[in-house]
């Protein structure tokens, strides 16, 4: 998608928000900090937008900027926040599945890159070559982290479900 004017950058946010959201969530694992990232994102991606003037692949470089400003907070020693709030009065719905959570809490113990691969590889269906591109990393790097990140995933399942 190619970005010549702010009605199509605008329309591109109220489109592209959810996956944004969805692949923000998968990465950190928390919903505020997911929702946090994804505002960040968006914003970069506006200001990217007017500052270049044209963007011709407008998904890549929100994409590109989603992953890196996920990696970026996590070399951060501080978080701004951290936030402790009190248990809800009612119970959440059980839309999910105990192996989704586990797999989840699986995902958030890897590295912060091995878990950027996987869910650009798995998640977002992208290719090792875009993949690569996106991170900044060579073909075999990619390779190598959804290797070792999906033996860490498995090896954990394995501990769960026995």
């Amino acid at each position: 998608m190619r970005i010549d004017d702010d009605a199509t950058l605008y329309a591109f946010v109220e489109d592209r928000r959810t996956a944004l959201f969805r692949s923000a969530y998968l990465l950190c694992g928390d919903r505020h900090e997911a929702e946090d990232l994804v505002q960040t994102t968006l914003v970069r991606v506006v200001l990217g937008g007017r500052r270049h003037g044209r963007l011709d692949n407008i998904e890549a470089y929100a994409r590109k900027t989603l992953v890196n400003t996920f990696i970026a907070s996590r070399r951060r020693f501080w978080r701004r926040e951290q936030a402790y709030g009190e248990l809800p009065d009612h119970a959440g719905a059980e839309a999910d599945t105990d192996t989704g959570l586990m797999v989840r809490a699986a995902l958030a113990r890897l590295t912060a890159r091995q878990r950027a691969v996987l869910v650009l590889r798995y998640w977002d269906d992208l290719s090792v070559e875009a993949t690569a591109e996106l991170l900044g990393m060579r073909k075999n790097t990619v390779k190598s982290h959804a290797a070792r990140g999906l033996a860490a995933l498995r090896a954990e399942m394995a501990e769960e479900l026995v």
